[in-house]
This record gives C-alpha cells, structure tokens and sequence, in this order.
C-alpha cells in the first residue's frame, strides 16, 4: 500500500480553516481545497459557466466531456439513502450539498485524473469522481470563499477515501495533524500511524459521520455531570459546537472559575460569542492559559477508560483586540440542536486516526509543524 502525504496551509483563526493543494486533470492544474472530514462528497469551482464562484474563472475547473450519467454507481453512491434523482440513466448526474451553516454547492458529477506524486517520484493517476460546482452559495466562511471547493474524507462511498481504498492504492484509513501555528499535514493509509502511544476509541458504526461516544466532560479532573455524548469529529469545522445544555454548562464553569481572576467579560467584541479582557490587549495566549483550566473528554471502552486532554490553548483565541475568546459555540444557533461537533480548535497539536477498517477514532500528541520525514 503506498504512502500519501498532503502539506496542509491555515489555521483556526483569523483564517478560519485548513487547506491542501491537489492537482485534477491532465495536463494537471493545482486546486486548494478545504479539508472536511465531516463531509464525504470532494467538489470544487467550475467553469461550467459558473454562478456566485468566488474563484476567477482562469482559476476554476474545466469540464472536458467527463460528466458522470446517472447509471453510473457513483451517481447512485452519491444519492444514497434518497431515491434515485434522475429518470432516465442517461441524463447527467447532478448533486445538491448543504452544510451546517447554509452554505452549499449545486452542480453535476465528473471523473477526471487526480496526479498523486510518491515519495520516490513514482506518479499514480486514479481517475475519480468529484462535484464540478457551478452554483455556490456562501452566507459564511464554510466552505472559505478562497478555497476552489471541499475535500470531502467523510465514510460515505462517494468519498475521496473510499474512492481510493476501491482503486487498491490505500488502506481505509486517513489523519491529519493540525498545528496551532498554522499548516500541519494530511495523510492517506496507516504507514504514519505510530505502534504505540495512540488512544482508541470505537466509531458508532451506524454512523455516516466519524462519530465517538458515549462520552463524559470532566473540567480540572472533575465531572461536570455532562455524559453519555455523541461526539462528531468534523476537521471542516474550525470551532467546536456543543448541543445547548452542554454548551451552557461548559460556559458557566469556565466564567465560575474564573471569578476573582484578573480577566473581565469583553462584550464589546463580537469575534466570538464569549471573550475576556485583561488589564492591556493580550499578544498571546501564553499570558493567560494558566487562568483557565482543562477540559477533559473521556470515553469508555468496555472496562478502560481513554482520555482527549483539551488545553486552553486549544479551547481559546486571541482575538484581533487583543482578548481571549472561547472557540466553544451554541451549535443550536446554527441549527446543529443535537449534535455536537468536535472541531478544528480542539484538534490543534496532535494526530487524528480515522481507522474506517477497524471501526475506530485515535489521537497522540505530536508535532504538527514538521512533515512526516520517508
């Protein structure tokens, strides 16, 4: 099985997400795409002609007569469990996606090449199946109007994963390790995956998303009496949304804890929901993380007990006026009632292992700011 590495570019803020360059046709043209492990179709601007692209049009994907019909089983993948969109077999197979916060895409299915480079030199060109987007919307920054479109690694079949792992080129696993610097790499199978160290939990297996559970919140090493959660880790989310009773309970013991310290509530900015103010604008989180406290998530494996240690430094920003805000959110405010996701925020400084063929989530610190060396 070969080994597939991708750089990846940004940070949770200001920019708000992390990227990666891949190439698509032949001759190939680089596209920068928003990683997402919480969506499974890949889709990116195109000249079809295109409407509401943020791209310039040199800049957006050329379809060459590579559209995908609608008897073809990717057509079919993609519109699972929904009935099948198109009457007749010949027509073009077109999709619809929608994410959490309204943005969305609407285009057709193609094929074309995706040039992937090896560590000695050796290039392979799966052709595989992707969104040719000519109609955006953007009310937000997800999917970011300067990405060309979303890299979607999600379970589904119509992923550029499962796609992959069906070509035989990898194993049905992929990680990613986000640096709280910006940047940090991407990568396909289970060659970086270390032997020892790492911290599994099971994923709920009915789910089409990476889904951990049932899941306990300690803060400082205490219970906070939130338990029994379902957790979706989702790296196209930069902040971490809770359900509105978890959100709220995290809010309060963080703002308890923190009274009779040197920090006031900052109201008057709106980077984020919650911020705090010190005596004079903060530069770095360094100056205050010893204020806050852990949170703690724990997950129970039959009789053993594994841990995600989240620090301040991966639950807080500092923002452009130099105050500390909460990278916590209400997901409930962008319609997500029930769920909550694990983003970008909490994943800052260690490993993420999607383990799709052994049902299973694992995370190790490690350094996110060096590429994986051959």
């Amino acid at each position: 099985m070969i080994r597939i590495v991708f750089p990846l570019s940004g940070n949770v803020f200001p920019l708000g997400y992390y990227s990666t360059s891949i190439r698509i046709g032949n001759p190939p043209k680089a596209f920068n795409f928003d990683v997402d492990t919480g969506s499974d179709l890949t889709w990116v601007q195109c000249d079809a002609p295109c409407s509401k692209c943020t791209l310039p049009r040199p800049l957006q994907y050329k379809p060459k007569a590579n559209i995908v019909p609608c008897s073809d089983p990717a057509c079919s993948a993609l519109h699972w469990p929904n009935k099948p969109q198109c009457p007749n077999p010949k027509e073009q197979c077109d999709y619809d996606v929608e994410y959490a916060d309204q943005a969305s895409s609407l285009g057709v299915l193609v094929t074309d090449q995706f040039p992937l480079t090896l560590l000695n030199g050796t290039v392979l060109q799966p052709r595989l199946a992707f969104g040719c987007g000519y109609d955006q919307s953007f009310p937000s920054a997800h999917p970011p109007p300067m990405t060309a479109g979303v890299l979607g690694l999600g379970r589904g079949k119509v992923s550029i994963l499962t796609q992959l792992v069906s070509t035989g080129l990898t194993r049905n696993v992929i990680g990613h390790c986000l640096s709280s610097k910006g940047g940090g790499f991407l990568f396909f199978g289970d060659n970086l995956v270390p032997s020892i160290g790492v911290a599994w939990t099971p994923l709920l297996s009915t789910d089409n998303h990476y889904t951990t559970g049932p899941a306990e919140f300690l803060f400082n090493g205490k219970p906070t009496g939130l338990k029994g959660l379902k957790l979706i880790f989702d790296s196209g989310s930069s902040y971490t949304y809770f359900n509105t009773k978890t959100y709220q309970t995290i809010v309060t013991l963080i703002g308890n804890d923190l009274k009779g310290k040197p920090l006031k509530d900052a109201k008057e900015d709106k980077t984020l929901p919650v911020c705090w103010k010190a005596a004079k604008p903060l530069k770095s989180l360094v100056e205050v993380k010893n204020l806050f406290k852990t949170l703690t998530i724990t997950f129970t494996n039959g009789k053993r007990n594994v841990q995600l240690q989240i620090p301040p430094e991966s639950y807080l920003i500092i923002s452009k006026t130099g105050n500390a805000c909460l990278g916590i959110l209400n997901g409930s405010e962008i319609g997500l009632q029930n769920s909550n996701v694990i983003g970008d925020i909490f994943m800052q400084g260690i490993m993420m292992i999607y383990d799709n063929e052994k049902q299973q989530l694992g995370w190790v610190s490690a350094n996110c700011d060096k590429l994986p060396k051959s």
